[in-house]
């Protein structure tokens, strides 16, 4: 399986019976898979979200969205709760490229993908649950 590093961006294969073992990036040494949401931006994303082959949820969002706002500790919570798919944060205003390449037209968005192939969306704040119940319909 192969996994972009969240911090530095390098490749690295990871045998998928140790995907959940919280594996290490061979080259900055730091987590392939964290249990919180990583941010990325327009120079982030395209090699994160296609070079990950295990599914990436990414929440797209603004500062000054209050149901962003709202959200944000359920899409946190969940990122830690569903350790088979990464979590990801985009913020519309500061990477328009990424908000126009996927038709953003309301925040907050949740977009799955899949091999850089977008399989699900979902507009507007979510709890917790629902969260959970959305990506684990779309992953299993």
């Amino acid at each position: 399986m192969q996994l972009v590093c969240p911090s530095c961006a390098a490749y690295n294969a990871v045998p998928d019976e140790r995907l959940l073992d919280e594996p290490m990036c061979g080259k900055c040494g730091k987590s392939l898979t964290p249990r919180e949401p990583i941010a990325l931006d327009d120079a982030s994303f395209d090699r994160y979200v296609q070079g990950t082959e295990i599914p990436v949820l990414v929440d797209y969002g603004a500062d000054w969205c209050g149901p962003c706002r709202m959200m944000a500790p359920h899409f946190a919570a969940a990122a830690a709760r569903v350790p088979e798919v990464r979590f990801a944060k985009v913020d519309t205003e500061a990477s328009p490229k990424a908000n126009v390449l996927h038709r953003i037209l309301s925040v907050p968005t949740m977009v799955l993908f899949h091999g850089g192939k977008e399989v699900a969306r979902r507009t507007g704040a979510t709890s917790l649950g629902e969260i959970v119940s959305w990506v684990r319909s779309h992953v299993t």
